[in-house]
């Protein structure tokens, strides 16, 4: 009767540890990425006031770690290894900073912000792959508009950029997609400044006395 407990109580012990080394395995913390920003030509000339609506990112880019590619019908996770905020926001808030570099004396904001002023043009991005391609290349694959906000339904177009990055770990992915941000921005400016500020309304400016 003695073994039999001593062999029973080996075997709790032996679930127990199992049980600890599993559950420390799965509590730690995985590493935090960000973008930065990517600097570029600044000119001036655009309008007043830009908003930058929220991206739209394809569902299965926003996930609890990084997504590296998503070859032969499945997605391959980077392990341990996450994006600092939602995905959305983080690439949002980069092309703002990006925008605000290229557009000087223009007021860049984000639709996310607390900022309400009405804005002269807005820009929207609509992204379907923010990750790698196939040959370990990082890839952008969005529909990009820049138009002003009375001017009707959107007229977007596509961007794809590639780019190889300085290395195989997450850190240098995401430097890469900085910088091909940094050229969505390029391209969101040069549409910017096309459109150029809006000019007042002589229609709606009071009349002045004649002398």
């Amino acid at each position: 009767m003695r073994l039999r407990h001593v062999r029973a109580t080996t075997l709790v012990g032996a679930f127990a540890s199992v049980a600890l080394s599993l559950a420390g395995c799965g509590s730690s913390e995985p590493a935090y990425y960000t973008l930065n920003a990517a600097p570029g030509v600044a000119q001036a000339g655009g309008p007043v006031t830009l908003k930058v609506r929220t991206p739209s990112v394809a569902t299965m880019l926003d996930r609890d770690y990084i997504v590296r590619n998503d070859q032969d019908n499945k997605l391959k996770l980077a392990p341990d290894a996450a994006w600092g905020e939602p995905l959305a926001d983080m690439i949002g808030r980069s092309l703002v900073i990006d925008l605000q570099q290229r557009l000087p004396g223009t007021s860049v904001f984000s639709e996310a912000g607390s900022i309400s002023t009405e804005a002269q043009a807005v820009v929207e991005l609509d992204i379907s792959q923010f990750a790698e391609d196939g040959a370990g290349h990082a890839e952008i694959n969005a529909l990009l508009s820049v138009q002003r906000p009375d001017s009707g339904p959107a007229q977007s177009h596509v961007i794809h950029l590639v780019a190889s990055p300085q290395g195989t770990d997450v850190a240098a992915l995401a430097a890469t997609l900085s910088q091909l941000l940094g050229q969505v921005a390029d391209e969101a400016a040069r549409e910017a400044r096309a459109l150029g500020p809006i000019a007042p309304d002589t229609q709606t400016m009071p009349v002045q006395p004649r002398a």
